[in-house]
């Protein structure tokens, strides 16, 4: 069974894709998906977040709510919006983002590479989530969103994806929020065998995001492979849709913490003991790290630089020796008394597109008594935490640009 493998992608048809390609169904809240698709009957969002069409309040998880995705999904493909490609294919898809440019591949991913660790995970899933987009699977019979998946950069992919992108895109649309997705349909047998064999000669993939999706599309796989006496392995449902990015081109964010008292400690008694692992400098200006181990801090309305003591530092441990770890090691845990910040209401995650203004802004507002900006993991990092088999801890990375919805689905045939 190869790695991944070209599939014939539903898609909208030209000239349709500005009024159908959506955020991710799970960068908003309903109240937001519901304003997104006013005025915009062939929206994505129809099928990703079928609520919006039913009345305010229902649950999400309703059986009704998935049959309404069914049936937007069919009323979208019987009035011509969206069509199957005639042949199977691979998909280069480059994201732009100001002056961050990223070009990857759209394929279907196997089932089984990622069942024996060759595609690899960092994150713990949630039950409720996974269950979601199971039912989601189902439903539809399609995967509608892809797996962001990385591989280690390889010149002959690479340059493959590059050459291609030479030509006009068959789909380019500009979001609402200023990312162009660009999309080229890439059929030419020849060189999906070429892409199709490098990829196989790669020691692992690694997933960046969607460990819920792909999760569910092996458990889907699952169940049909042991309902269906006359399996054979290259069933449709035994891969998942998926774009894949060279691991030296992607753009992870800083996530940053807030946290919402100090546990009975003054202002002057916390930064006292923060001296204990870190080296405290006041600043005159907002802290934005420019290197691992560095950290700023937001206390009443003044910033410091935090700077980890190096021997404190494990040099042998992926996920110990992380920005987030330290920082929750020899901080947040032993002096805010935050042991699980999976679960604690005391810790919020603010993602570093918004920006050091918004850790201003929470702590200002009294709501919050201080904050903390990280230097973004690496992709080197995340990789390796995933090699040694390891998970990450939660809020660890934020992926910037996100991918559409609606660009390509996978259908299970």
């Amino acid at each position: 069974m190869s790695l991944i493998k070209a599939f014939t992608g539903l898609r909208p048809v030209a000239g349709r894709a500005d009024d159908v390609v959506a955020p991710p169904y799970d960068v908003m809240n309903e109240a937001e998906a519901r304003a997104m698709v006013e005025g915009r009957p062939w929206s994505f969002l129809h099928i990703s977040r079928p609520e919006v069409d039913l009345p305010q309040g229902t649950d999400p998880y309703a059986p009704e709510v998935y049959a309404k995705g069914r049936e937007n999904l069919d009323h979208m493909v019987e009035e011509g919006v969206l069509a199957r490609e005639s042949s199977p294919a691979y998909y280069v898809y480059r994201l732009t983002m100001g002056d961050h440019v990223q070009t990857g591949l759209m394929a279907v991913a196997s089932v089984e590479a990622y069942d024996q660790d060759r595609i690899k995970k960092h994150e713990f899933t949630r039950p409720v989530k996974e269950d979601d987009r199971v039912r989601n699977i189902d439903t539809l019979n399609a995967q509608t969103g892809p797996v962001f998946l990385v591989y280690p950069a390889t010149e002959v992919i690479d340059s493959i994806l590059a050459k291609t992108t030479e030509n006009t895109p068959d789909i380019d649309v500009t979001a609402a929020e200023g990312v162009r997705h660009e999309l080229w349909v890439l059929s030419d047998e020849d060189t999906v065998k070429m892409l199709t064999d490098a990829f196989d000669a790669l020691d692992a993939l690694y997933v960046a995001d969607g460990h819920h999706r792909s999760a569910a599309a092996s458990r889907v796989a699952a169940t049909r492979k042991a309902a269906n006496p006359a399996h054979t392995g290259e069933e449709s449902y035994n891969y998942f849709l998926s774009v894949i990015f060279p691991h030296d081109q992607m753009q992870i964010l800083d996530y940053n913490r807030v946290i919402r008292d100090l546990n009975g400690l003054s202002p002057e008694e916390f930064i006292s003991r923060v001296s204990a692992a870190f080296d405290v400098q006041a600043s005159d200006t907002p802290v934005k790290p420019t290197h691992s181990g560095e950290y700023g801090m937001y206390l009443g309305g003044q910033w410091y630089r935090l700077t980890i003591k190096p021997e404190l530092i494990p040099g042998d441990d992926p996920v110990a020796r992380l920005d987030v770890s330290l920082l929750q090691n020899n901080l947040i845990s032993p002096l805010l008394g935050i042991q699980d910040p999976r679960t604690d209401n005391r810790i919020d995650f603010v993602g570093g597109i918004r920006g050091l203004g918004e850790l201003e802004k929470r702590v200002d507002s009294g709501d919050w008594a201080v904050a903390f900006s990280l230097y973004p993991t690496t992709m080197e990092a995340l990789m390796a935490v995933a090699d040694a088999g390891e998970v990450m801890p939660p809020k660890s990375t934020w992926f910037e640009p996100k991918l559409a919805d609606g660009l390509v689905s996978h259908v299970l045939d």
